[in-house]
C-alpha cells in the first residue's frame, strides 16, 4: 500500500503501534490518569491526514488486541482539538495472512468497531492477501495478482475520498 500510494504522489507515513504503547484500557485509571500521551500522539498523526489505511493481521478471527486497545484508547480522547477524529477522514482497511481467509474475519469486526462504534467513513473496497507468506518475492514485492489489483483499486478510492476532506 505504501508503495503504491508514494508512486501516486501522495503524503505517506507508516505507523507501527508498537511504537506507541499503551496499557490496557481501563476506564477507572482513564478517570484518574487520563488519555496515556501515546494515544494524544496517534490522534495528532491521524488529525493531519485526510486518508488512514489500516493493515491488520487477524487474531483469533477478530482484530489484534493491540490494535483494538489503540482505537479504545482513542475513542476516549474527548478534548475539542480532537474532534472529527474518526468522522473528518476516510479508512481504508486490509489484512494479509498466510491462510486461505487472508484476514477478512478481522476486517468485518474492525469495519464494525469504526463505523457503527465511532461513524468513521470506512471504504467499501478493501485488501485481503490470502498465503501471504508466500505472496511477495525475496525483494517484498507483490506478486498476488488479485491482491495488487485490490491494492489499486483502494489506493485510488482512498486518494478520492480523502481529497473531499481537503
Amino acid at each position: 500500500m505504501a508503495r503504491e500510494l508514494a508512486v501516486r504522489d501522495t503524503d505517506v507515513r507508516l505507523l507501527s503501534l508498537a511504537d506507541y504503547p499503551l496499557r490496557l484500557y481501563d476506564g477507572d485509571l482513564e478517570g484518574t490518569r487520563g488519555v496515556p500521551e501515546p494515544a494524544l500522539k496517534l490522534a495528532e498523526l491521524m488529525l493531519a491526514s485526510n486518508g488512514v489505511f489500516i493493515a491488520s493481521p487477524e487474531y483469533n478471527q477478530s482484530v489484534t488486541p493491540l490494535l483494538k486497545n489503540t482505537i479504545d484508547w482513542l475513542s476516549r480522547i474527548r478534548d475539542d482539538r480532537y474532534r472529527g477524529l474518526w468522522t473528518d477522514r476516510v479508512f481504508a482497511l486490509g489484512a494479509a495472512s498466510p491462510g486461505h481467509f487472508a484476514g477478512i474475519r478481522s476486517l468485518m469486526h474492525l469495519r464494525q468497531i469504526l463505523e457503527n462504534s465511532l461513524g468513521a467513513r470506512v471504504l467499501t473496497q478493501q485488501v485481503a492477501v490470502p498465503y501471504a507468506d508466500k505472496a511477495f518475492d525475496e525483494r517484498g514485492n507483490l506478486t498476488n495478482d488479485k491482491a495488487a489489483a485490490q491494492i489499486e483499486r483502494v489506493v485510488a478510492a482512498l486518494i478520492a475520498e480523502a481529497g473531499r476532506f481537503t
